[in-house]
């Protein structure tokens, strides 16, 4: 590793073309190697730290390298190099501990920018996945007309039960609560249970708007889909309403 360089400019490998989507695996590759690289810093440390008995003009010598570290002077007061260190491996280990240190930054860096794509994907396909569902529940109706769209938005479900904990109970929701608005179901696309269910499978982690009324107040909820320590990810049992 002699021939290395000791900038901050060193890449730890090929980078991947821009044009190339992030994949998980990738993520995973580039943490093995900045697991490699650890352990190969921790190594070169572990020599600087003890090397073991040198062999000195004749006289087996215990060289005990506790304290050497990174910045220790490697000659003695008269300037001679000292009789104590394998100067020559010293200067080695530091050498290639600088370089890796270069290689590790310059990994933790594209781990980062990794993981920024993976997550900058997975909002994109979120968002995607939300407009699908809504339209795949408009599909599934006749289209609201002129006079529906025109009304006020009627509840069309109801809240018949809600688990102490749950992610609903948390977000305010109560029993009997009539649902007017559940993300993009509403009223006018609503066809059955599945609607909303596709829209809570695809909001795991996010905020979704809920618009109940309650003993004829129109409420706004946050209601946040998430695992928690019972079934589900709301907690809560929802009924369509018969009109």
């Amino acid at each position: 590793m002699s021939d290395r360089r000791e900038s901050g400019d060193e890449r730890a490998g090929p980078e991947r073309p821009q044009t190339a989507p992030v994949t998980i695996s990738d993520v995973q590759e580039l943490m093995r190697r900045k697991d490699e690289v650890e352990a190969q810093i921790k190594a070169y440390y572990d020599v600087l730290e003890d090397m073991g008995p040198l062999h000195f003009r004749e006289v087996w010598l215990t060289a005990s390298q506790k304290g050497v570290g990174m910045n220790e002077p490697l000659v003695d007061i008269e300037g001679y190099p000292r009789a104590d260190v394998d100067v020559y491996q010293v200067r080695t280990a530091r050498h290639n501990i600088i370089c890796l240190q270069n290689d590790h930054k310059a990994l933790m860096k594209q781990v980062e920018e990794a993981l920024h794509q993976l997550h900058a994907r997975g909002k994109e396909k979120q968002a995607r996945d939300a407009a699908e569902a809504q339209n795949e529940a408009l599909n599934q109706g006749q289209g609201p007309s002129q006079s529906q769209s025109q009304s006020a938005p009627r509840p069309f479900a109801k809240v018949n039960n809600i688990s102490p904990g749950s992610p609903a109970s948390t977000s305010g929701l109560q029993v009997d609560d009539e649902i007017v608005e559940f993300g993009s179901v509403n009223a006018h696309n609503f066809q059955n249970l599945q609607n909303i269910g596709t829209v809570v499978q695809h909001s795991e982690g996010h905020p979704l708007n809920v618009t109940v009324l309650r003993r004829g107040e129109r409420l706004q909820l946050r209601l946040v889909p998430m695992r928690w320590a019972g079934k589900g990810l709301l907690g809560c049992n929802i009924i369509p309403l018969q009109r």
